[in-house]
């Protein structure tokens, strides 16, 4: 079947741009990036405006791929509001050679700082520190033909590659703090390696079992952190003491909650801080299979184990805190189907990190903008109206409609 032509984007599908003004001054500092061996001044694209063009991608779902952007670039419209040249297809491809994905992240902390908690849930008021959910999604991207050459010359067929998205997700705040991209693998790329790297002070740590490591929890409580995690089904432990249960931890399913000393005698690492068990009541299931019958992972055997430091927080409170763990794989959904990250406008790790900073940012932008958590209906409005299917007014209605229920 021969393949059907795109149609071009036209002018009047690209709305709304005047709301894209204030990222000039939120992105100026970006502008020299890249332009260290320029001396020419022969660069025409810059890396504020090729950021402004990855917002526009993730906002307006017109915009589809980089050949969709670099139509749009093409627009008056576009050149004159956002400021950007008309690039093509190969400069917006090379950029990312040349743009460094690390220059994002203090525009990221400056957004963060602006940020008020939403919607706060009161029962965890006493959690001292940041409740910060911790877990990582793969994305896949085909690879470069002479990678694609290297793949099928190493495995006899030729492979995706995959990236895995180390993720830090604020339940407050209700967005993304940090992001780490890296190649999925083991050694220095395993999400426990990973997370170690960016242990910071004052939070509190929500993880699946795939980060139960001695060495990690350690390395938590040292810098002044907190944890809550899952540990596998078969861990070793000795229970030291076991402290009694209230009718709130038995309405939340708590079986008991016990002082441990985690892992073998002969284990040569071990936890150096008191460390508490919950053991918590939950439907068995078996693991469903991937295509081909390998499964996602091991099996429950209907009894939730959660470790943590927090020695005087009650049971049913960390049996809460671990329920919100589900928060993170709700915005990965969010994240892939919603803001188009589930197609990747690059296929370099400094690309790929680039198009994630600038989806950190369009959350932060939503919840800046609506004072309310990034949604799927406030996303569609947002999108309906650089798209012309609302006006303005119908905007900022839903927004102040938003406002009021935060009331």
């Amino acid at each position: 079947m021969p393949r059907t032509k795109r149609a071009k984007i036209k002018e009047q599908e690209i709305t709304g741009l005047k709301y894209f003004r204030q990222l000039g001054s939120l992105l100026q500092e970006l502008h020299d990036v890249g332009c260290e061996r320029d001396r020419a001044g022969n660069r025409s694209l810059h890396m504020d405006q090729y950021c402004t063009m990855i917002l526009l991608y993730l906002f307006n779902p017109i915009v589809t791929s980089l050949r969709g952007l670099q139509q749009a670039s093409e627009l008056k419209k576009v050149q004159k509001k956002l400021k950007c040249p008309r690039a093509s297809l190969g400069s917006l491809s090379e950029s990312v050679a040349v743009f460094d994905s690390e220059r994002l992240k203090p525009i990221i902390a400056t957004l963060g700082d602006k940020l008020a908690p939403i919607a706060k849930d009161s029962r965890l008021q006493d959690i001292k520190h940041t409740m910060t959910l911790v877990d990582g999604t793969v994305i896949t991207a085909l690879p470069r033909i002479a990678q694609a050459s290297f793949l099928e010359t190493q495995s006899g067929h030729s492979n995706l590659m995959n990236w895995t998205l180390h993720t830090h997700f604020e339940v407050d705040c209700h967005v993304p703090t940090r992001i780490d991209v890296t190649p999925t693998g083991g050694g220095e790329f395993d999400e426990r390696a990973v997370l170690d790297r960016a242990v910071e002070s004052d939070r509190t740590y929500v993880m699946d079992r795939g980060y139960a490591k001695f060495e990690l929890f350690n390395q938590i409580v040292e810098s002044g952190s907190s944890y809550v995690c899952r540990i596998r089904d078969n861990s070793v432990y000795d229970v030291l003491s076991e402290q009694e249960l209230t009718d709130a931890d038995r309405a939340a399913h708590v079986m008991s909650d016990e002082i441990i000393q985690l892992g073998s005698t002969q284990a040569k690492s071990k936890p150096n801080h008191q460390l508490r068990l919950i053991q918590i009541e939950m439907e068995p299931h078996q693991k469903r299979t991937r295509y081909g019958g390998k499964s996602t992972g091991p099996n429950c055997d209907g009894v939730l184990r959660i470790a943590t430091n927090l020695l005087d927080v009650p049971a049913e409170i960390i049996a809460l805190m671990y329920r919100y763990r589900w928060t993170i794989e709700i915005f990965f959904r969010f994240f892939k189907h919603m803001l188009g990250c589930r197609h990747l406008l690059s296929r370099s790790q400094n690309g790929i990190e680039i198009q994630t900073y600038c989806a950190i940012i369009a959350c932060m932008l939503i919840s800046l903008w609506t004072g309310r958590k990034p949604s799927l209906r406030t996303y569609e409005m947002i999108c309906w109206y650089f798209t012309g299917m609302c006006d303005e007014e119908e905007l900022l209605a839903h927004i102040s409609r938003l406002q009021k229920q935060n009331d």
